[in-house]
Parts: structure tokens; C-alpha cells; sequence
């Protein structure tokens, strides 16, 4: 078969059977990432446009990481309380009205909490996102469903990235507009495109308490989901150094801040090419091997750092823990979802992405402590050491939820073939009471 129809087929057979409001959502979610540019360039406008010090500008960065670490677990409980697509078009108009007042405000105070907000609106909408996601998409489809919104996100960033350097020359206040602009273009969207996913209850769970059927506590009393957080967490610490460890570590050795662009590229560009194909090849496989191999591969692809002397080894580095990252997001984004119960979806999404929050904060404490104190090598071994407790953990967990679902399975088989026998039972007894009420009446 030629290579461009095996190509054809390959991408018809990674897309088709999805429903259209999967389909507007990852619109939506591309449409977000494409107009990403406040992200990029907010460290160069604090520093060079506005004259700021560093310091001043990590404040600003730290502050926006916390507003995220907060709504992740209110964007869960909204998602829950009010449903998908009002905690989707809440989050997003949010975002646009902060995001625009940022580029006009003045004050340093009003800008660090303007910044502050910014964080909360924009990561509130990611476990509506994610909640909608698995609502609305077949149990079998959901890791090539987020395989492909993962995709969206990387294409529409390297995108966005590449814009926010152009537009930064011409304004950075154009280049706040522009973010409001799509952001709001996305709750256009959600408005005109999506209907609410969210499940609706049972008779019996319509007359029970609603808020206190699944709830924060219940959340963090599920052992094998929060263990699946702290592992996230620590997944998360180590890929966090792509962005605050190599480039610290990288300028110390005498590289460039070119050579950094250059090298962290590469892990833009093999998401947006190799996700698809990667997809096909792991949706079907076991998802603990996955979890484990992954975690490890992450781990060992940053130790792999230390021992780069040149910038196409980094980037052969850079490679190794992009492909662990390519088939660690999706697969453990399917496992939390296979851990939420239907009703507690949106809680249970925002706890995880918390973890990711949480990881954001920490990582740059962590590793500038690490390459001051210790060094460059130090903080390398310490992501081999994390990448193998990871992958420990998970092949732990995993095992232990494989032995549940099908201990579950089994008490399920046990219980339709005692309700099969039982029916068989009442079955007979009708049978021999309409024979004596047949008797009677001759």
C-alpha cells in the first residue's frame, strides 16, 4: 500500500467515530491556545516594556500559578454544581474581561492582582473541559479523544508562541487584545455550538442530596484517585524542568537563549507530529506499562541532561522525555476518568488538575534550590530518582485497580446469576400457582 494512502487511512481511521461536539470543543480548545500570548511574553513585558525587575515579574508569574492553583478545584465544583457549559462560558468571558484589563492597567499592585485573576479564570475551565470531554465521548474513544485535544493544545501553543514575538514588537498591549478577543470567540462557541454533557440523575439520586453525593471529602477520602494525583504531581515536577530547569541549567553551561528556543522547540514540534500515530499505537495497549514506561522514560530523559555537552545532544534529550510526554498525558487523563464517578466528574478532574497547579509552584522553588545549592547534575539524578518512584507507584496502583475492577466484575457476574436463579425460582412457583388456580377453577 503506498505511504500517502497508508497516511489517508491512518489519520480517517485517528478522527472518524468521534461525535461533532467533540469536535467543537477541541475547535474551541485550539481557538484558546492559538490566542495563548500572555503566557509568553508576560516575563518580557514586566521587565522590558513596563521596567520591572525580575524579581517583580516572578512575584507577578507565582500569583498567576496560585490564582490557577485555587479555581481548580472551584472550576471542579462549579463544573458539578452548575454544569459543563455555564462553568465553560463563566471561565471563559472571565478570562477575556481579565486578560484585557491587563493590558491596561498601570499600578503594580493592580497588576499583580490582575494577574492573580487572570490565573483563576483561565485554568477554571479546564476540568468543565475535561468533564465534557468524557461525557461525551465513548469509554473506548477517550484516550484518542484527548490524545487529539492534547495535540490542539501543542499546535495552537507553538503557534501562538512563534505570533507573540511579532506582536510583541509592534504591542504588547495588542497582543492582551488578541487573547481576550479569541478567548471570548471560544465562549462564543461553547455558547452556540455545545449542549450541556453533563449526566442526569436517577430518580432516586434526584430526591437524594445532590452536593453531598460526591463532594470535596469524598474526593479526598478515594485512595487509588488521590494516589493517582500525587503521582501526577511528581510526573509533573519533572516535566515542569523543561521550562525552569534546562533553561537555567543550559545558561549556566554557556548556551544561548537562542539555543534554549531552538532545543525546547523540538518538544513542540514532535507533540504536533508524532501524537497522532503515537495514539494509534498505544490506544489498545495496557495502560499501566504505559504509565510506568512513561514515568520512567521522563525521568531518565531529563537525567540524560547531564551528561549533554552540546546542543544536538540536548535535543536528543529533549526528545526522549517528549515521547514519555506524549504517552503519559492522554493515558493518565483516561485513568482519572475511569476513577470519577459520573456524578463527581468535574471535583474530581479539578483535584487533578491541581496537581499540575500545585507542580508549577513548586518546580521553580525546587530546582533553582537544587542547581544553587548542589548543582546542575544534582537536580538531573533527582528527575531519575522521581521518574522511578513514579513509575513504582504506578505499577503499585494499577495492579491494585486492576484486582478491584475485577473483583467488581465478579461480584457483578455473581449478582446477575443469583437475580437470573432467583427469577428462575419465582418463575416456577408462578407457574405451579397458575397450574392450581388453572385446577381450581375446573
Amino acid at each position: 500500500m503506498p505511504y500517502a494512502l497508508r497516511a489517508r487511512r491512518a489519520v480517517r481511521e485517528t478522527v472518524s467515530g468521534l461525535p461533532r461536539e467533540f469536535w467543537w470543543l477541541w475547535t474551541s480548545t485550539l481557538v484558546n491556545r492559538l490566542g495563548a500570548f500572555v503566557a509568553t511574553f508576560m516575563a518580557l513585558y514586566l521587565t522590558l516594556d513596563r521596567g520591572y525587575s525580575a524579581t517583580y515579574a516572578g512575584l507577578v508569574a507565582a500569583l498567576h500559578g496560585l490564582g490557577g492553583v485555587v479555581s481548580s478545584l472551584g472550576g471542579g465544583v462549579m463544573t458539578d454544581r452548575l454544569g459543563r457549559r455555564p462553568t465553560l462560558l463563566i471561565a471563559q468571558s472571565s478570562t477575556a474581561a481579565s486578560v484585557a484589563l491587563l493590558g491596561f492597567v498601570r499600578d503594580p499592585v493592580a497588576i499583580a492582582g490582575v494577574a492573580f485573576l487572570v490565573g483563576m479564570a483561565s485554568n477554571a475551565s479546564r476540568p468543565a473541559v475535561q468533564a465534557m470531554m468524557a461525557d461525551i465521548v465513548r469509554p473506548e474513544d477517550r484516550i484518542r479523544a484527548f490524545s487529539l485535544n492534547y495535540w490542539a493544545i501543542n499546535l495552537g501553543f507553538a503557534v501562538s508562541s512563534m505570533a507573540a514575538g511579532f506582536i510583541a514588537e509592534v504591542s504588547y498591549r495588542a497582543g492582551f487584545l488578541i487573547e481576550a478577543g479569541m478567548t471570548m470567540l471560544c465562549a462564543v462557541l461553547v455558547f452556540l455550538r455545545l449542549p450541556e454533557s453533563k449526566p442526569t440523575a436517577t430518580v432516586a439520586e434526584a430526591a437524594a442530596p445532590r452536593d453531598d453525593s460526591v463532594s470535596l471529602r469524598t474526593v479526598l477520602r478515594d485512595g487509588p484517585f488521590m494516589s493517582v494525583v500525587g503521582l501526577s504531581f511528581l510526573v509533573a515536577l519533572i516535566f515542569q524542568q523543561g521550562a525552569v530547569g534546562l533553561p537555567v541549567a543550559m545558561g549556566e553551561a554557556g548556551f544561548t537563549p537562542a539555543e534554549y528556543g531552538m532545543a525546547i522547540a523540538v518538544n513542540g514540534v514532535l507533540i504536533v507530529v508524532l501524537q497522532i500515530p503515537v495514539t494509534r499505537f498505544i490506544q489498545h495497549r495496557d495502560p499501566r506499562r504505559l504509565l510506568v514506561v512513561s514515568s520512567v522514560l521522563a525521568g531518565y530523559g531529563f537525567a540524560l541532561t547531564a551528561f549533554a555537552g552540546s546542543l544536538g545532544v540536548i535535543a536528543l534529550t529533549v526528545c526522549v522525555w517528549t515521547l514519555a510526554e506524549i504517552v503519559n498525558a492522554p493515558t493518565q487523563t483516561s485513568l482519572v476518568v475511569r476513577l470519577s464517578p459520573v456524578h463527581g466528574r468535574g471535583r474530581y478532574q479539578g483535584m487533578y488538575t491541581m496537581s499540575w497547579s500545585v507542580a508549577a509552584l513548586v518546580a521553580p522553588l525546587l530546582s533553582g534550590f537544587v542547581i544553587d545549592r548542589f548543582g546542575a547534575e544534582w537536580l538531573w539524578g533527582l528527575c531519575a530518582l522521581v521518574g522511578t518512584v513514579a513509575g513504582v507507584g504506578y505499577a503499585v496502583l494499577m495492579r491494585r485497580v486492576s484486582e478491584e475492577g475485577e473483583k467488581k466484575e465478579t461480584d457483578k457476574d455473581q449478582d446477575q446469576e443469583e437475580t437470573r436463579t432467583a427469577d428462575g425460582v419465582l418463575g416456577v412457583a408462578d407457574g405451579v400457582s397458575g397450574e392450581s388456580r388453572s385446577s381450581g377453577t375446573l
